[in-house]
């Protein structure tokens, strides 16, 4: 994820898509966990992912954010987005990739 920008911006070069059509769901650690929103440009807010695809394609893309939450005490920020879900978190994930699937939808049929 960290140097997906390359790739999204040669996909979208050779399909001929415009940023502003193009829709990223990414982990969002400002979300509490299984919150899911939709937006439109911005920063990355220290995801690397997102830093090296608005450094390739601009940041006028659309993104759908699946919450994480943030990590407790003092755990490093990439010890908790690598570390496996939960066992609890983990029953409810596939609902919630069915969610933000629905949110991307929504960004299609918003545009």
């Amino acid at each position: 994820m960290n140097l997906s920008g390359g790739p999204v911006a040669a996909l979208a070069k050779f399909y001929s898509i415009e940023t502003d059509r193009i829709i990223v769901i990414h982990d969002e650690l400002d979300l509490d966990y299984g919150d899911i929103r939709k937006k439109f440009d911005g920063g990355h807010a220290g995801h690397n992912g997102l830093r090296d695809i608005s450094a390739k394609c601009g940041t006028n893309y659309s993104r759908v954010r699946i919450g994480i939450g943030r990590p407790a005490g003092q755990m490093p920020v990439a010890n908790f987005v690598l570390q496996n879900f939960s066992t609890v978190e983990a029953k409810e994930l596939p609902v919630l990739l069915e969610i933000a699937a629905d949110k991307a939808l929504e960004v299609i049929e918003e545009n």
